[in-house]
């Protein structure tokens, strides 16, 4: 292991506005003799912003060149509070919008997820362009990293997945120089390439899992996310009263909560920090002082209840038309397309003549999915709902979050609940019922 090499990313809050890009460079400025690689997000919101570019233009609405020109101006305005009229920023800034100025003249590309990752990588492109000429400015050596030069991927458009060989090699030969001739290196979250240069991302909020994919290849000490919060917390504090920072995480139980839908940390990043016992700090950037919480092999033997929490959560409740048994053909065929419409299940259960499953509501998927089986099958689907996850769970915590909730499936093991939620409003009385009593 390289004991030198550290490992940072910076999210899109951290960079939303000039100030907080001013803070980045503060946190940095104390490591400027560390031998440092910066991963960093797209800027805010615009991942979501770039994101209604695309459908826009796929479904032709005459509103995408708008919401392009929002974005642009969003970061030409804030390059400019930060560095002044810098020309030679304002150029590159330039070139890399006309990529997608470029596919907004064609008609909508007919595989969606390819067009979608051409469009949105360029959130992360022109953030990280800003960020390193700003670093620059304040004295900050910094060499900007192209990262799809480096992370090589296959051609699964949105949710790529990583050669290895590859990749640590280009690690190695296009990171790892400058970061010994003392640089920071700067590069950007989310985003790789195929082996014909075309643009693919690692999954929404990715950036973490670049970052593991940097420190794996690098060998690096260590690798620190700071985030808006003091840590990895028992719950996520915009949903939830009273949570409390863990001060120490085990890889394994890290895992468990991120494949659950814990947001803190990406679901990819935890695996190749592990496979060479690396450890992960998830700090604050508005406390960068305070310790943070630790993810490492150490064990620990208690955690309190932990709550992970997915949203935009649809069931489909499948039967077989003729009332048959749902076999074991069935169940093949149905995972079969669930593999080739890409849904995500985090849940599923089965009766005799029903398979019900909880996946992610993502564009327009599920009713593709169900049209497709349509004839062989009847599918109901529950839209707007969302998926509990509690580990450790005790009684007091799940009257608490099931209050005002319709449970739609439910699934215990002995350290895990999974509940699958709808809102419902809480029955009372009438006042004029009790008021006669």
């Amino acid at each position: 292991m390289n004991s030198n090499i550290r490992v940072f990313k910076f999210g899109g809050a951290s960079l939303k506005d000039v100030d907080g890009v001013k803070n980045v460079a503060s946190i940095l400025h104390k490591y400027v003799h560390e031998e440092l690689l910066i991963v960093v997000s797209a800027m805010g919101k615009i991942t979501n912003a770039l994101e209604e570019v695309v459908m826009a233009h796929a479904k032709q609405t005459g509103k995408a060149n708008e919401l392009l020109h929002q974005v642009k101006q969003f970061h030409f305005d804030l390059a400019e509070a930060l560095l002044g009229k810098d020309e030679e920023l304002a150029a590159s800034l330039n070139d890399t919008f006309v990529e997608v100025d470029w596919v907004l003249e064609e008609a909508p590309h007919p595989h969606y997820d390819y067009m979608y990752d051409q469009i949105v990588s360029i959130g992360e492109l022109v953030s990280s362009k800003i960020v390193a000429a700003y670093l620059n400015k304040v004295g900050l050596g910094t060499y900007w990293l192209d990262a799809r030069d480096v992370i090589a991927t296959d051609n699964l458009y949105r949710e790529a997945w990583v050669k290895w060989p590859e990749t640590m090699q280009n690690t190695r030969e296009k990171a790892l120089p400058h970061i010994k001739k003392g640089q920071f290196v700067l590069t950007q979250g989310f985003i790789g390439s195929t082996s014909e240069n075309f643009t693919t991302t690692l999954g929404r909020d990715g950036s973490d899992y670049t970052a593991a994919i940097f420190t794996y290849c690098l060998d690096a000490k260590d690798m620190t996310i700071w985030k808006d919060v003091p840590g990895v917390l028992t719950a996520d504090p915009r949903l939830f009263e009273n949570v409390t920072k863990l001060d120490r995480l085990s890889y394994r139980e890290a895992i468990e909560l991120t494949y659950y839908g814990a947001k803190v940390i990406h679901p990819k990043t935890i695996k190749p920090l592990q496979n060479k016992s690396i450890p992960l700090y998830v700090k604050s950037f508005l406390e960068p002082e305070s310790e943070g919480t630790l993810v490492s092999g150490q064990t620990e033997d208690k955690y309190p209840p932990l709550v992970a929490v997915e949203k935009n959560q649809a069931v489909l409740s499948i039967s077989t038309r003729d009332f048959s048994f749902v076999a074991e053909h069935h169940i093949s065929f149905l995972f079969n397309k669930i593999a080739d419409f890409r849904l995500q299940v985090n849940m599923m259960q089965n009766t005799a003549i029903s398979f019900a499953i909880c996946v992610n509501n993502i564009d327009d998927k599920i009713h593709q999915f169900a049209k497709n089986i349509e004839k062989e099958f009847s599918v109901l689907i529950d839209e707007g709902l969302e998926l509990y996850t509690i580990r450790y769970y005790n009684q007091p915590t799940i009257s608490s979050l099931l209050d005002g909730k319709m449970v739609m499936l439910e699934e215990r093991t002995p350290n895990t609940m999974q509940v699958v939620l709808r809102d419902v409003p809480v029955m009372k009385r009438k006042a004029e019922v009790i008021a006669h009593k």
